[in-house]
């Protein structure tokens, strides 16, 4: 089945891309999501037609998507864990608990946009990708600390002159 793509669409093409997809795949998906049309010549001459406007409306996507992605750079995230014997965690960290620490700051993400290979299963600093946009990937600085340990890094104490 040929397609013209009216939007980006991860691992398959760009904006006014033909495509070839399974027949299931895009009858089932892409058109009726509105992220395709059959690839047909009074398609293709609509299409050119609208071009301009979901160009601007691309546009419009990626630039909300970068400026979240510097809203994640700038979040501090910590998660506090239960902790047993060698600070083995008790459970894991995935990704449904840090969309919802972003959430308590403010920033809603899709659980399903953060990249986690694995969970995360001890103490330390991670860095998360979160797939906001095909274009803009965000990176968020993860703090996974012990419950009842202090959120922020200890201050240093100056000794006096």
């Amino acid at each position: 089945m040929k397609l013209i793509l009216r939007a980006d669409v991860d691992a398959l093409g760009r904006l006014g891309d033909i495509v070839a997809v399974k027949p299931g795949f895009g009858r089932n998906y892409l058109i009726p999501q509105g992220l395709a049309m059959m690839a047909s010549e009074a398609n293709l001459k609509q299409f050119e037609l609208e071009r301009k406007k979901l160009a601007g409306q691309a546009d419009s996507l990626r630039a909300e998507a970068t400026e979240l992605a510097a809203k994640i750079a700038a979040a501090k995230v910590a998660i506090t864990v239960r902790v047993g014997e060698g600070d083995r965690l008790y459970g894991s960290v995935t990704a449904v608990n840090i969309a919802d620490a972003l959430l308590e700051q403010g920033i809603e993400i899709d659980r399903r946009k953060i990249d986690m290979p694995d969970a995360i299963r001890s103490l330390g600093e991670y860095d998360v990708e979160i797939r906001l946009h095909p274009d803009v990937k965000g990176e968020l600085k993860l703090r996974v600390i012990k419950h009842g340990q202090p959120e922020k890094e200890p201050e240093l104490e100056q000794p006096e002159a």
